[in-house]
């Protein structure tokens, strides 16, 4: 009797660990659509860091999960393009971030349309998904409040064959 008790014990232990765990620092997140290509696929498994957001402000460069502020039962996935302060602008296929060009080794497809310069308020990023002929992001629902990330998409675990460290872009500024 004392040994299943120690069972049971161990066994809700364990399924609390795990419950905080998903909740509060580490979470699974299936990819749905396609606006993340080349980057990531539709049914890619990535494991998404809910703690570090934490600790520091989202960097240019991450990929994030977050909640958009037109759909509050949504989640998207897309990188953080523009940080709180700055000044956004797209004109012929490239983003410039305070008027300078910014690098984008991982953008695949054209703009369809350019973007006057936006000023990104203080408490917000601005977010823009890698396939950017069909992304829905920031470019039609403005600034996202970092207050919305829900957090950091850090690897690639599914499928084998397309296993990804996601934290490699470096962030480079423009």
């Amino acid at each position: 009797m004392k040994e299943l008790k120690s069972w049971v014990i161990l066994i809700i232990l364990a399924f609390l660990t795990a419950f905080l765990l998903r909740a509060y620092v580490i979470q699974p997140y299936r990819i749905e659509m396609t606006s993340m290509e080349a980057t990531l696929h539709p049914n890619d498994l990535v494991l998404v860091d809910k703690l570090s957001y934490r600790l520091h402000p989202p960097r240019r460069g991450d990929v994030v999960i977050l909640i958009p502020p037109t759909d509050k039962h949504s989640k998207y996935i897309k990188r953080v393009i523009g940080l709180p302060g700055e000044t956004i602008s797209i004109k012929d296929n490239t983003v410039y971030i305070n008027g300078k060009p910014l690098k984008e080794p991982y953008i695949h497809s054209p703009m369809p349309n350019n973007l006057p310069p936006t000023k990104i308020p203080k408490g917000y990023v601005w977010v823009m998904g890698d396939n950017r002929s069909v992304s829905l992001d920031s470019r039609y629902f403005g600034p996202v409040p970092i207050k919305n990330i829900v957090g950091k998409a850090i690897i690639v675990y599914w499928p084998f064959s397309h296993i990804e460290n996601l934290d490699a872009y470096s962030g480079e500024k423009p």
